[in-house]
């Protein structure tokens, strides 16, 4: 793990990359490793995250740059633009089951295969999915979903790169940390190593590969 700039962290980042980034509505989300990607200019994003948050948060600031090419979702409601260029066609939009969206998540990154759920069965959902009986019951096979890169935001880490996440802000990101190829940690606190009690770690430093400090603090 490397303690890095926000700049130097998305450094390998190129247009067209596959991004997860954690958050709900915007709250756990890395703003400083999305300022970061807006300074660089980078072009194309396909973006999975639980939702698209709103025109000047989180990953609305993405999405309102034009920065994101494809977003892979449960949510767009509280994000105007994101269904505007979605019925324009200027961006992809896929919708994802939350539930299912997590799973997939989680699966990449215990190396399964997929998971199977009934949600979804006879909707639009279920265009172009395996189907498969059990037991004599149907459940679309919905495979792991991984990135090129996750962007996920602690509320402490240590020096070694072991996060704690305060209350809602552990949403997706846990999941994230486990299903990408680099992952990047914004931390708005960074503490000796020790400084987090050892059953307060939610995501192992092992899974770290750049961290960095300074995230703004959100009540």
């Amino acid at each position: 793990m490397k303690r890095v700039s926000a700049v130097d962290a998305i450094a390998a980042m190129e247009d067209g990359a596959v991004v997860m980034i954690g958050g709900f509505m915007g709250n756990g989300t890395p703003e400083i490793l999305i300022d970061a990607i807006l300074e660089r200019g980078i072009k194309n994003l396909t973006v999975i995250a639980n939702d698209s948050a709103t025109p000047e948060t989180g990953i609305g600031r993405l999405v309102k740059a034009g920065a994101v090419g494809k977003l892979i979702a449960s949510h767009i409601g509280l994000n105007p633009l994101t269904g505007q260029y979605m019925n324009e066609g200027s961006m992809a939009v896929e919708l994802v089951p939350q539930g299912t969206l997590a799973e997939q998540i989680r699966a990449a990154g215990a190396g399964l295969g997929g998971v199977l759920t009934p949600t979804g069965l006879s909707t639009e959902v279920q265009e172009g999915k395996t189907v498969i009986t059990v037991d004599g019951r149907e459940y679309l096979l919905e495979k792991p979903i991984k990135a090129d890169f996750a962007l996920i935001r602690a509320s402490v880490a240590d020096e070694s790169g072991n996060l704690y996440y305060k209350a809602t802000t552990r949403n997706f990101n846990p999941l994230m940390a486990t299903a990408a190829e680099t992952v990047i940690a914004a931390a708005e606190e960074i503490v000796p190593v020790g400084g987090i009690q050892a059953e307060h770690v939610v995501t192992p430093g092992i899974f770290v590969d750049y961290l960095v400090g300074g995230e703004g603090y959100v009540g």
